[in-house]
């Protein structure tokens, strides 16, 4: 998806004419233009299973005029948490709420070092954020580990090339925390062969909590002619942490010929954010368009792994320097 794609979506939530509300810059008036924000905005309460008037009498009943500023922040950060998502952040010069547990209440079956040491004993390569090596069952590994770190296509074909004798590719997203969709463009180019459908998109067409677009399909082409392509065997990893881009990655590689997803369901986060300022200056971000799946789903609430795919790591063999989900990956890959 280009950078241009985004801009387009967002002009297409904010260019309607439409009447501009204004509130009082004092404790109850910004606590209204929040929650009011997110009630004509936001895009999840479906998924979510929100009752948002119900949420609103709930903590407007914690406002009052000689609160803090730092107490109001409080409330308003907990009628946020209430979303229960990671991309609905309210942002102040002190602090800035995040809500953590769509992850915190989940194994983190991920450990960077034990990869690392007993699986290419600190002998690997690293390049546009891309660390990789072969293993010795011959399947390329590279870890992945945030889409805000710009893919080159130039690393790309390196990548890909130094994994051309292998039998089959791991991809491991796990802790990928997201970033810039154009990367994952990128990145899902070298692994098709004719334009594809990526997904589908549905923006906010009113205030009403089920006002949307009928959904519009947008698609990625192949690579260049003369990149490194590639046409075998795939497995991508993932746990509870591959969030917002990364889950959108995980989301299109699932359903490509030859490719697997192993591990856990991932974080979620599908929305498009989206920003907003109070009359104190407080910003708020929060999910504004919806991006479905090529099926037509919802992957908000997160990618469930193929099946039979479903893995955990196993905390004691971890102590042995096993990886149970890469161990699981590996024999998946030796035997297709």
């Amino acid at each position: 998806m280009k950078k241009i794609l985004l801009i387009s979506l967002l002009s297409l939530l904010s260019g309607a004419c439409h009447e501009i509300e204004e509130w009082d810059n004092d404790p109850k008036g910004n606590f209204d233009a929040l929650w009011t924000i997110l009630d004509e905005h936001y895009c999840f309460f479906e998924e979510k299973g929100v009752d948002w008037n119900e949420v609103y009498n709930r903590y407007v009943a914690k406002i009052s005029n000689g609160m803090t500023s730092e107490e109001l922040f409080l409330v308003c950060a907990g009628m946020l948490d209430e979303l229960k998502d990671g991309h609905v952040n309210l942002s102040s010069s002190f602090n800035t709420s995040y809500y953590r547990k769509w992850w915190s209440d989940y194994p983190q079956n991920y450990n960077e070092r034990i990869v690392q040491e007993y699986y290419f004993n600190f002998n690997y390569r690293s390049t546009g954020g891309i660390d990789f090596g072969i293993l010795p069952e011959n399947i390329g590994y590279m870890h992945y580990g945030s889409f805000s770190d710009d893919i080159g296509e130039g690393n790309l074909d390196n990548v890909l090339a130094y994994f051309s004798t292998c039998n089959g590719l791991i991809i491991d997203v796990r802790d990928n925390g997201g970033g810039d969709l154009t990367n994952v463009e990128t990145l899902v180019r070298r692994f098709i062969t004719e334009r594809s459908l990526a997904g589908y998109i549905s923006h906010k067409t009113g205030k009403g909590h089920g006002e949307f677009s009928e959904p519009y399909a947008y698609y990625y082409e192949p690579a260049d002619e003369g990149r490194v392509m590639w046409g075998k065997p795939v497995v991508v990893l993932t746990n509870r942490s591959t969030y917002s881009a990364a889950n959108n990655f995980v989301a299109i590689m699932k359903l490509l010929p030859r490719v697997t997803v192993a591990g856990a369901t991932t974080g979620g986060g599908s929305g498009m954010p989206f920003s907003s300022e109070l009359p104190c200056g407080w910003t708020v971000r929060f999910s504004a368009c919806s991006i479905l799946d090529a099926m037509g789903n919802s992957t908000e609430n997160g990618v469930d792994p193929t099946e039979g795919c479903a893995v955990d790591m196993d905390i004691e063999a971890t102590l042995d320097g096993h990886d149970t989900i890469l161990d699981f990956a590996i024999g998946y890959l030796t035997r297709s």
